[in-house]
């Protein structure tokens, strides 16, 4: 992996971004499900299952949930 160089340079104008994503104990409610397959990383895949034991939850549901959140802040 090539190493970035970071200067000290004005990074012209900033947008802060409000957070949206909601906090990991938000993601363990029960909802109707379809099941998919999915490729994802590892490093997620640990986060979340690290995340699930903190809140006795399952990983997989507060990944449907993040993603279910996501959905709803951009539906049209």
């Amino acid at each position: 992996m090539k190493q970035r160089k970071y200067t000290d340079e004005k990074i012209g104008k900033v947008e802060v971004v409000p957070d949206f994503l909601p906090k990991p104990e938000e993601l363990v409610l029960k909802q109707e499900t379809v099941k998919v397959t999915l490729s994802l990383t590892k490093e997620s895949v640990d986060f979340f299952k690290k995340e699930a034991d903190k809140h006795h939850a399952h990983y997989q549901t507060m990944m449907r949930n993040l993603l279910d959140h996501y959905a709803h802040q951009h539906r049209s």
